[in-house]
């Protein structure tokens, strides 16, 4: 009897605790702003969705969040029928908040999402789902009392993904944009083309995707690469590999990805990384010749390079009439501001020994190979232009001149951007150090094959800032944001895709939303555990695990567990 007041004590701050460990909050991005209130908005059959009528736009979110309840729960909500208690979307004018912004309230009696534009109500219902079970359990839909008051610190917060190396469906491209959406993320990057295969139907030229589309592969030479300490042999009897979207799968995923806040850019190799476009139309490359497309041999020296067509002809007027009605097509697919042209790692060699080049090189007053490079990246962006549309190219673009209006994407570290932002251009940071996820995030002993030439791991993906010191606060605003890239040369399956870009992703998705004094990993990695690793696993989705820690129950003790890769 006497420790029956010490018993009382404990029992009072446990029943202080325990609520406030019920309503820990686990949204990835950390919001700007979070203020937990007291109590629980319970989401059940006496619920309906609101929004102003007519409004086609709110309309489609209703739709969109009543499905996702429907799948968590088995409840179907009405829409605008008078019930109990509401979830209501408002797009309302907020000069405090830019257009991706989103207010969050949620008390027992309702829950208002409110935005400026269709896209802060996006997010705010983003946020909401966070709360929500990440499957059906039956338990009960509990949404915790708060405000929350958010928006993103850049504008450009991508995923670059290539499919040129290896071919994804449409169906693993819609899962993507899902998981891309949940974080809010607004871009997707798709890298169509490149030496290996050409991945989009044009119409006007049928050959690049009945011949261009397909390579012989071998087996094991993927994951082979001369004088490196990761050789694999050429090894088994070779096949055919290879796919492509027609216009309309991909018109189906721009709806796809519009309707989730996301644009997609196109990315059509300009004027290196073209072995596959010339495999099926040489006689726009400076060699001519005949080829099959090549296949990731290429790299190790099997195939002699000077015997392939890897590089557009610039001294070749046809090749530029053929480019611009390639780029007419895509830009009837693709409604995005931006065209993405490649510009990158252009073998000059062909241009040296090619008379027409050098010719072209005379005419225009040209010094070198490199001016000529931005000669020919200056002729497509003038197209592009005509066309309103603007022109995006990795840092190799720099060289030779920078075309006017051009938006560099520094994949070489931060060094390209920041010479073009001193330029007066905008720029979107990439640097291959951290934010390459076809990289090993650990090890790399007991992690799936990857590219060796840095560990990005989860820490320094959080950590990653778009801001370098380098750049004055002016410059600083012509930097829109970052993007993390997967090329595919080592993965061939959805399931390694997914184990490399999660929880890189979500992590460098709070580095590009979150104000720098809201980050802390540790936080991170709590939200992490409390709700994304255990939603991902129940989908059958992979991740990478070294950070999850899973919870069980053994009686009424809790076990945490932290499984092996």
């Amino acid at each position: 009897m006497k420790n029956r007041p010490t018993l009382l004590v404990l029992y009072f701050l446990l029943g202080l605790i325990l609520p406030l460990q019920a309503q820990q909050v686990n949204i990835i991005p950390q919001p700007v702003s979070l203020e937990l209130k007291e109590g629980y908005f319970i989401l059940d059959a006496q619920t309906s969705i609101q929004f102003k009528r007519g409004n086609k736009e709110l309309a489609a979110l209703a739709a969109y969040f009543a499905n996702h309840v429907k799948e968590v729960s088995g409840y179907t909500l009405p829409l605008n029928k008078k019930k109990a208690k509401a979830i209501r979307f408002e797009l309302t004018s907020m000069a405090d908040l830019g257009a991706e912004g989103y207010r969050l309230n949620v008390s027992p009696e309702a829950i208002l999402i409110q935005g400026s534009t269709r896209a802060g109500v996006f997010y705010g219902l983003q946020s909401l789902i966070q709360t929500l079970p990440a499957v059906r359990t039956n338990q009960a839909l509990q949404v915790p009392a708060m405000e929350i008051t958010d928006e993103p610190r850049f504008g450009w917060r991508g995923m670059m993904l290539d499919v040129s190396r290896h071919f994804y469906t449409v169906e693993a491209i819609k899962e993507f944009i899902d998981l891309l959406a949940l974080y809010k993320m607004n871009t997707f990057h798709w890298h169509l083309t490149d030496n290996e295969g050409w991945r989009l139907e044009i119409k006007k030229y049928p050959k690049l995707t009945s011949v261009g589309a397909w390579r012989q592969e071998i087996p094991g030479s993927v994951y082979y690469k001369k004088d490196s300490t990761y050789q694999q042999p050429l090894t088994g009897k070779p096949y055919t590999y290879g796919g492509y979207y027609t216009q309309e799968q991909a018109k189906e995923v721009v709806a796809y990805a519009m309707a989730r806040n996301i644009t997609v850019i196109p990315e059509i190799d300009i004027p290196g990384h073209s072995g596959a476009a010339l495999t099926a139309y040489p006689e726009f490359s400076c060699e001519r010749h005949q080829q099959q497309a090549p296949n990731s041999a290429l790299w190790n020296g099997v195939i002699d390079p000077l015997q392939v067509n890897l590089n557009y002809c610039a001294g070749n007027d046809s090749a530029f009439l053929f480019l611009q009605d390639v780029l007419q097509e895509v830009m009837a697919i693709f409604p995005s501001e931006y065209v993405h042209i490649g510009g990158d790692e252009v073998d000059k060699s062909y241009w040296k020994k090619c008379p027409r080049c050098q010719a072209r090189m005379a005419a225009e007053g040209l010094k070198n190979e490199e001016e000529l490079q931005s000669y020919f990246i200056k002729r497509m962006e003038q197209y592009l232009l005509a066309h309103n549309k603007k022109l995006l190219g990795w840092d190799e673009i720099l060289e030779g001149g920078l075309a006017p209006t051009a938006t560099v994407m520094s994949w070489r570290g931060e060094k390209g951007g920041i010479a073009a932002a001193k330029q007066g251009h905008n720029v979107v940071m990439t640097p291959s150090d951290p934010l390459y996820f076809n990289r090993y995030q650990a090890g790399p002993e007991g992690e799936p094959f990857a590219a060796r030439y840095s560990i990005n791991t989860l820490e320094k993906v959080y950590k990653y800032n778009p801001h370098p010191e380098e750049l004055t606060a002016e410059e600083r605003k012509l930097v829109l944001g970052g993007q993390f890239a997967i090329w595919t040369e080592f993965v061939s399956s959805v399931e390694h895709l997914e184990y490399l870009l999660l929880p890189r992703m979500p992590a460098l998705a709070e580095a590009l939303w979150t104000p720098l004094e809201k980050k802390d990993f540790n936080s991170f990695v709590n939200r992490l555990n409390s709700w994304h690793f255990p939603g991902w696993e129940a989908k059958g989705i992979r991740f990478h695990r070294q950070y999850y820690q899973s919870r069980t129950h053994e009686g009424n003790r809790e076990v945490v567990q932290k499984p092996v890769n």
